[in-house]
């Protein structure tokens, strides 16, 4: 068993919600926080559409969809946080906000288990310095979408204990996940295998080397990939790719990891891909997920 009965949830957009379903899904008790309430009404829309559509496939029961729902609270203060076993954070990719959010979770949250980390990129050793406790501090990182893709990768920071390993652990396994450990450096196993792939094609694409199209058709079709290197840009964010890549170039000088012109130019004029309709691609506005 994991110990954790109620989880706490910082972070109600798109991974926060994913986290919080598959939570609610696994039986445990989930509390998600949001300083503003637009992003908290969001996200309760789209676990109830989640949870709708669930329902009328015959995946889940109305009474299970009925109870799943009542497992989960949103809320804009982080007091009601008072209880919970343990803790992860999902918000921006942006150390000096994910430092500021642990170092209130750790005063207000003596108790708890773990408190983890979402991050895709940066090093869980710099969240962890802003808490009087870096040994219950742990990256926990899920795959998007995270009630669909079964990876969780557990990054143990130079401070964890091995009490914080083992929870973490146990509360993917509970969580029906299968974790990969993996040392804390930026980017963990998969981005730093992913990322490099990613931007050396959106270089392609700047030089005018072959069309998003083209380049997209080619991995799919020559590599058996199920979505092209700029479809899966556009489906991460670039957003969210603009600072893993930067975070990777910081940790590592490599300029494979560095993200290409274009990509900020992107990033800049309000072009995240599939959440705000425009990237590499467009997508009409019935596509864009709510809650992103």
């Amino acid at each position: 068993m994991s110990g954790i009965e109620t989880l706490g949830v910082v972070g109600g957009g798109f991974m926060g919600t994913g986290i919080a379903e598959s939570a609610a899904r696994a039986g445990l008790s989930v509390v998600i926080y949001e300083p503003e309430q637009a992003p908290l009404d969001r996200s309760q829309a789209s676990l109830e559409k989640s949870i709708g559509r669930a329902v009328s496939r015959g995946k889940l029961s109305d009474q299970e969809g009925s109870d799943m729902l009542n497992r989960v609270a949103w809320t804009r203060s982080l007091d009601d946080f008072d209880g919970v076993d343990g803790v992860v954070e999902a918000i921006i990719e942006d150390a000096k906000a994910k430092g500021s959010i642990f170092k209130k979770l750790d005063a207000l949250l003596p108790d708890a288990t773990f408190l983890a980390s979402n991050t895709s990129s940066i090093p869980i050793a710099e969240i962890a310095a802003w808490t009087q406790r870096p040994d219950r501090v742990i990256g926990i990182h899920f795959f998007s979408p995270v009630p669909v893709m079964s990876l969780v990768e557990i990054v143990r920071a130079i401070d964890t204990s091995d009490e914080t390993l083992a929870a973490a652990g146990a509360f993917a396994a509970t969580m029906g996940k299968h974790p990969v450990h993996t040392a804390d450096r930026a980017g963990f196993i998969v981005n730093m295998l992913l990322v490099p792939y990613l931007m050396s094609a959106i270089r392609m694409y700047e030089d005018g080397f072959a069309t998003a199209e083209d380049i997209d058709e080619g991995m799919k079709r020559g590599c058996g990939h199920p979505m092209g290197p700029l479809q899966l840009a556009d489906f991460i964010g670039l957003d969210v790719m603009y600072a893993i890549g930067e975070s990777l170039y910081e940790e590592f000088k490599r300029p494979d990891f560095a993200p290409p012109p274009i990509l900020k130019r992107l990033v800049v004029s309000g072009h995240f891909g599939r959440k705000s309709g425009r990237g590499f691609y467009e997508y009409p506005p019935a596509k864009v997920p709510a809650a992103a």
